[in-house]
């Protein structure tokens, strides 16, 4: 018996959760329960999987478990950017090795087009907007970075248009940077609409049970979940939980839960929506991955997000919120002096599953165990394609795309502790300072 050392456990002011529509969450599992197939996280990963197996399998009934609430937890915390490109952090221009460059790009797409059919087709309210990213620069640092990434992008065959200084106002309002890259594809959103919306519009062969936290799993020819109020005994068992698939006995010492935190203001007047200028709504990401993210969404709040912790457990912590709230208004003010009486109205913060090589598992974890973990922060379109493609590949298919993610070699072992809070602590703190006036 594999006792799960480590649950799922958010804080609770989140803004996108709290203004998104408000749905009924699923009742908890109680007493025991067989099952063909088991999908445990109900977030992007997990809601694509466990739609796919319904499609796929439609005389079998699928459960899927969620520990929290959907839209709570990680998959509703994001900066809301369905991002298409390839986004190679550990590469110099961002996109890498042409070859997996393309297969990436092919991923990306295959997630977002999901996503938008779904939207379309069950008029799920989450504000989707394909209006394009910004990826800006202040520093010569950043400039260097758009310059390496727009080589990039002309290596890949993809659309861009560079923006000077004097001209973003016209975009985003501030006059706060001194370049940026526009790309078309992406795709913004608001991350919590979207998993409810995704999980309120389900096959009827799929049964959701919220607030059911696996306390412990027992694997063999069937794998035993058991809770406080009971067990669920499934025939086969697909981990969507992300870097929580380590507390389950997988891929142990291997994802890096880091987490990040936004705010989000109140809604701007009218007087400050003219103030601000530039288009109703957009998303800018900074050159330095180590810098500010910001959004203005399309009910006029402006978002703030940058500052880093690692949490090993994947718990979130509330001495951070404190700590950064104060970094947020400064990186607003900095960006938006002309709206001083502009306060932030939620704070919080969200996990992402990291690992050091960039790389993501995808396949068979044990006998009837199988997974799709560590998304590198590429959630809402990469984990909604690994999540289908799963499901495919457990149905028999086979694609390019699945050999692809087969093939990957997984997350690298990390090294012990203590050194590796040491080592991810000085790594995000050097991080954050050396982003400068980015941050």
């Amino acid at each position: 018996m594999t006792k799960v050392t480590s649950l799922p456990a958010d804080d609770k002011s989140c803004g996108w959760y709290h203004l998104s529509p408000s749905r009924t969450p699923r009742p908890a599992h109680v007493g025991n329960r067989n099952a063909r197939w088991v999908v445990l996280g109900a977030g992007y990963v997990g809601l694509a999987a466990a739609r796919q197996l319904a499609l796929k399998f439609p005389d079998e009934e699928i459960v899927l478990i969620e520990a929290q609430e959907v839209g709570f937890g990680t998959a509703g915390r994001n900066a809301g950017f369905a991002i298409d490109l390839p986004h190679d952090i550990g590469a110099e221009d961002y996109i890498g090795d042409i070859g997996t460059a393309k297969i990436s790009l092919r991923l990306n797409l295959t997630g977002q087009n999901y996503l938008k059919d779904l939207v379309a087709e069950h008029s799920i309210d989450c504000q989707m907007k394909f209006c394009g990213k910004y990826q800006a620069a202040v520093e010569e640092r950043g400039i260097a970075v758009l310059d390496a990434y727009r080589r990039g992008l002309e290596k890949l065959g993809q659309p861009f248009e560079v923006i000077e200084g004097a001209d973003l106002p016209d975009h985003i309002g501030t006059d706060f940077y001194r370049k940026a890259l526009f790309t078309p594809g992406t795709a913004l959103i608001q991350p919590s609409a979207l998993v409810k919306g995704l999980a309120e519009s389900l096959p009827s062969n799929v049964t959701l049970y919220e607030w059911t936290p696996i306390t412990d799993v027992e694997y063999g020819a069937k794998t035993v979940l058991r809770h406080a109020n009971g067990s669920i005994t499934a025939d086969k068992l697909l981990l969507a939980n992300n870097a929580f698939g380590g507390h389950f006995g997988f891929l142990k010492g291997t994802m890096l839960p880091v987490f990040t935190y936004a705010s989000l203001t109140r809604p701007m007047t009218a007087a400050e929506q003219a103030r601000l200028g530039g288009k109703p709504y957009w998303g800018v990401i900074p050159a330095d991955p180590f810098g500010t993210t910001v959004r203005r969404t399309p009910d006029n709040r402006l978002l703030i997000r940058n500052s880093f912790s690692f949490n090993p457990s994947g718990r979130a912590d509330s001495k951070y919120l404190e700590r950064f709230i104060s970094r947020h208004k400064a990186s607003f003010d900095r960006r938006f002096p002309m709206l001083p009486d502009v306060g932030i109205e939620y704070t919080w913060g969200g996990a992402l599953a990291m690992s050091r090589n960039h790389e993501s598992f995808f396949g068979q974890l044990a006998p009837n165990v199988y997974g799709a973990l560590c998304c590198n922060g590429l959630g809402v379109t990469r984990g909604t394609a690994t999540g289908k493609l799963l499901a495919d590949w457990l149905s028999g298919e086979r694609s390019d795309l699945i050999d692809f993610l087969l093939r990957s070699p997984g997350p690298n072992v990390n090294p012990p502790q203590p050194f590796l809070s040491l080592g991810v602590n000085a790594n995000l703190k050097w991080g954050q300072m050396r982003a400068g006036k980015e941050s």
